[in-house]
């Protein structure tokens, strides 16, 4: 029986308590791995946050670029729309001219005049107006002066007389108006 005892004896092994060492060496490594852990979960949130924030930045400047090509093609609409309106002034100042000096009851110049009337009814749909010179104030940005001229009935620096009308389509002067100005 003590060969038996002896047996049991060396294949006894005490179990550790919570104070050895090896628990504590569990729980470094415990400790260690939840460190790493999170340090790695805050470098992926700083990645995110980054990306997040390129994302934002990409975005807005998409908009801003878009907004851009948008005005960049209203405002080449306009300049296109202006020089066709400016290729028809021509053809409008003549029908003009030419019923300012028509016959009276003239059923053909009363075509005419339809005609002019038409063509002013389309220019002005389209957002086309006349400038209004005649006693105004000269102003260059709307006026092209041709002469200056003493006048008594006119204030000085003021439209005499309009030789050729000028037009504006919105904000915009597609031809100034040509005036005689008084000094």
């Amino acid at each position: 029986m003590s060969k038996e005892k002896s047996k049991h004896e060396d294949v006894y092994e005490p179990k550790p308590t919570a104070e050895s060492t090896p628990v504590d060496g569990e729980q470094a490594n415990v400790n260690a791995e939840r460190d790493a852990l999170q340090s790695q979960l805050a470098e992926a949130e700083s990645k995110a946050s980054e990306y997040k924030d390129g994302w934002a930045r990409s975005q807005a400047e998409f908009q801003n670029y878009r907004k851009r090509i948008e005005r960049d093609n209203e405002l080449t609409y306009a300049n296109m729309k202006g020089d066709i309106i400016k290729k028809v002034l021509p053809a409008l100042d003549d029908l003009e001219r030419a019923l300012q000096n028509r016959p009276a009851d003239d059923s053909w110049a009363s075509g005419i005049e339809l005609i002019a009337r038409k063509l002013q009814n389309i220019l002005e749909g389209e957002g086309v107006k006349r400038i209004e010179a005649k006693g105004a104030t000269f102003d260059p940005n709307f006026h092209e002066a041709i002469t200056h001229e003493p006048s008594d009935e006119v204030e000085s620096e003021h439209v005499i007389d309009v030789v050729q009308n000028g037009y504006m389509l919105g904000e915009r002067v597609i031809r100034p108006a040509l005036v005689r100005v008084a000094q």
